[in-house]
């Protein structure tokens, strides 16, 4: 069963979605890679002022050390893995060029919906869709062109927290509760039949990066399984169908100043170490 990858490589999922690619190199179609600076969604400079209009600047340290930083350091990789010596380390090494050392097929999708995007998946085969934080819907037509349908990780207990930041929304619960699902791709967001979910225990003070970070981690072996029993049913099982709870959305200011009056944080130097090393170091 040939995988086509689709994800948006950033702080949450580097290391997890590298060490996917390394292990599942044999059985890897296709790796596409997000464009966030797509014209569709306008651009660095259209998104920013969208999240600013919408969340206001407190979002900003978040979006900064989840997605900036990590393309800044994904720049200079080259030179800081001769530094530190991780060059031939999957876990530090950008997917880009992880895929080349594989001889994996890459490209940027700016539309995953496009034409262009269901040629690539039929030009290289491609049987199944695996979504591993990706920030664009998949339409009915898209998952249509591969025999098998698709899954996605997604950092929450369905259907709670649907969404592009639930660890935030996690947080904004009285009682935080974490968790992470692999589930059947549907044409509509995080809404597709449950195939495994595990709770994950967190630590009082874990910031939203953070968790997103432990999350993705502890879905990759939920996501290993689901793929070992496609391949030997060769098909995906239908899942466990819930009912849709409301889709939860990037912040609101108010939403922030709550979340800073009950002394949780988006992000912390914590963070911000992690995101400088992730082209340094396992």
């Amino acid at each position: 069963m040939r995988i086509a990858l689709f994800t948006l490589e950033a702080l949450a999922n580097a290391r997890p979605v590298r060490r996917f690619v390394a292990g599942h190199a044999a059985r890897i179609a296709f790796v596409g890679l997000s464009d966030p600076e797509r014209p569709s969604v306008g651009g660095l400079t259209g998104q920013v002022r969208r999240h600013l209009a919408r969340s206001g600047p407190g979002f900003l340290p978040y979006l900064a050390v989840n997605f900036g930083l990590p393309d800044i350091v994904r720049a200079l990789a080259p030179a800081t893995q001769r530094l530190a010596g991780s060059s031939a380390v999957p876990e530090a090494t950008p997917l880009a060029a992880l895929c080349r050392r594989h001889g994996l097929p890459h490209a940027t999708i700016a539309d995953v919906n496009a034409p262009e995007t269901t040629a690539l998946l039929r030009q290289h085969g491609a049987d199944l869709i695996v979504s591993f934080h990706f920030d664009q819907i998949f339409d009915a037509a898209t998952l249509a062109a591969v025999p098998t349908g698709g899954v996605n990780v997604h950092p929450s207990l369905l259907p709670r927290h649907r969404g592009p930041v639930p660890t935030l929304h996690a947080l904004m619960d009285e009682e935080p509760a974490f968790g992470v699902t692999v589930h059947r791709l549907a044409a509509a967001i995080d809404a597709g039949g449950i195939l495994a979910q595990e709770a994950v225990a967190l630590p009082p003070g874990t910031t939203a990066s953070r968790a997103a970070m432990r999350l993705h981690e502890a879905g990759l072996p939920l996501l290993e399984e689901v793929l070992e029993e496609a391949r030997r049913e060769d098909r995906l099982p239908a899942g466990r169908s819930v009912p849709l709870l409301p889709y939860c959305g990037f912040p609101t200011p108010a939403q922030l100043r709550a979340l800073r009056r009950r002394g949780r944080r988006l992000v912390d130097a914590g963070d911000l170490r992690e995101a400088l090393s992730l082209s340094l170091r396992p």
